[in-house]
């Protein structure tokens, strides 16, 4: 894993993040021209979707109390240049390139990120998330599987439900 990566993950860990879903995926520029929709007809539209579709890429559902804004925080405001001098230890201030290729992604409300995590994870059913293992984040019984880049339940004697980590 490139050490940029690492150090990202690293950071959502330190400000107390669980990696509830996660996935390493290229995105097709069809793909990527779906997720962006909302911006078509926008100027910088055509550079964020040859970026987005320009190699792997991690996609993340984050959990912790107020995910939303708190994920917005670490991540610093969406123009680089600014974020640079204003907000210097972010993720976008550290790592972002231009306002295109500032290098994270946020859903700025729930109903965003109900959509998203659809969007990447088809398969994954938050409200059965939300009574089945939810509290077991919240109880903190869970451990963080480095290999799969996720947060897996602890059940009996230390092992995960995805097998003993």
């Amino acid at each position: 894993m490139p050490h940029i990566v690492q150090d990202i993950h690293s950071t959502i860990l330190k400000n107390g993040f669980y990696f509830v879903k996660s996935k390493h995926l290229q995105m097709s520029r069809e793909r990527a021209e779906q997720f962006y929709e909302e911006h078509k007809g926008k100027f910088f539209l055509n550079r964020l979707v040859n970026f987005m579709s320009s190699g792997p890429i991690w996609t993340h559902v984050l959990a912790r109390e107020d995910a939303i804004a708190e994920w917005r925080r670490i991540m610093g405001p969406t123009k680089v240049l600014k974020t640079i001098y204003e907000a210097p230890h972010t993720i976008r201030g550290q790592y972002g390139l231009t306002d295109t290729r500032n290098c994270a992604h946020g859903s700025d409300s729930e109903a965003t990120a109900q959509k998203e995590i659809q969007f990447f994870f088809p398969e994954f059913d938050i409200e059965k998330w939300k009574t089945d293992e939810e509290p077991l984040f919240q109880s903190g019984k869970v451990q963080f599987d480095e290999k799969s880049c996720e947060h897996m339940p602890v059940l009996q004697h230390g092992t995960s439900s995805q097998g003993g980590l």
